[in-house]
């Protein structure tokens, strides 16, 4: 169902912290929530692939939920993953994150490793039955990780016909030519189409339409304005934001990864450790080392923000 005022701006993935045994670090967690909200975000969403949610037990997931719901307490609003490959489950994560306090949850089709998956009728039903479980909106994930085709028309059908489900994060390859073709299908059906992959294509997906990015947690003070100037009509200065930015989005997204964030954050002093779990694997000295000079040098609060 539309709202009022649609969700734009930055919202950025969660990073997990771990401590150096792998177990949860909840109360480095509350400091990354409070890190992120100084970069001046418009909401965060929690539980995403680049919150290591594919290495997280049921039990750790309601644990994270909990404690990022009741630490933002209302802050910023707040979008749960709550993607499965069970419809029934799927539901019942999204039924708790509303419960919870959740503005919005993102999911992904349903697919379970490389060739479980479900064809168009399937995926309209998963998403039906989960616009019937809530009535907060709903952000379909499209990525290459599901290896599920979401056809412009299937998205399009969607949109139009499950009222709340009315965001759509688009990264795939072409996601500008995706994001406009989705536009012209069923723009008044969609509040929010928005763009991921770090920002990578950033420019390009607002020229298309896009209205909202969700990158990692490293930069976000510095890629909000990108998208802020480009809404409030100002191309020109969003364009030179976004290429001073490129070279970091890009070592981010092409050598890092998820580990990039954690890493700032660790030598900023907001977690103690920038573990990943296993068979995930730290990133190579060198690697971290150009990542934290480039941090350093456009001064991100994330390379400082506990120091």
């Amino acid at each position: 169902m539309p709202q009022e005022t649609p969700y734009t701006g930055i919202f950025p993935i969660v990073p997990t912290p771990f401590h150096d045994d792998g177990s949860l670090d909840l109360d480095g967690q509350k400091r990354v929530l409070d890190c992120m909200i100084d970069q001046d975000v418009d909401g965060l969403c929690i539980l995403a692939n680049y919150s290591e949610q594919f290495l997280l037990s049921d039990a750790e997931r309601e644990t994270l939920q909990t404690l990022c719901m009741e630490h933002v307490a209302g802050r910023v609003p707040v979008i749960a993953t709550c993607s499965h490959f069970s419809t029934q489950v799927a539901a019942a994560r999204c039924k708790r994150a509303q419960e919870q306090g959740a503005a919005m949850v993102m999911m992904m089709p349903p697919y379970h490793g490389a060739l479980l998956k479900a064809g168009d009728q399937g995926v309209f039903e998963h998403f039906a039955a989960l616009s019937q479980a809530i009535d907060i909106p709903i952000m379909i994930q499209d990525a290459p990780l599901s290896g599920t085709n979401l056809s412009v028309p299937l998205l399009g059908r969607i949109a139009k016909e499950l009222g709340n489900v009315s965001y759509f994060k688009i990264e795939m390859p072409g996601t500008a030519g995706k994001l406009r073709a989705l536009i012209e299908a069923a723009g008044d059906h969609i509040d929010g189409p928005f763009d991921g992959e770090e920002g990578i294509t950033l420019m390009a997906d607002l020229d298309a339409g896009a209205t909202g990015t969700m990158t990692s947690g490293l930069a976000c003070e510095q890629i909000r304005p990108i998208v802020m100037d480009f809404l409030a009509g100002d191309r020109a200065k969003a364009e030179a934001q976004y290429n001073r930015m490129l070279p970091l989005i890009n070592f981010e997204n092409r050598q890092c990864g998820l580990r990039a964030c954690k890493t700032v954050m660790q030598a900023g002093g907001v977690i103690k450790s920038d573990a990943v779990r296993h068979p995930l694997e730290p990133l190579p000295a060198p690697t971290r080392e150009a990542l934290l000079t480039m941090a350093n040098d456009l001064d991100l609060i994330a390379a400082r923000w506990g120091k």
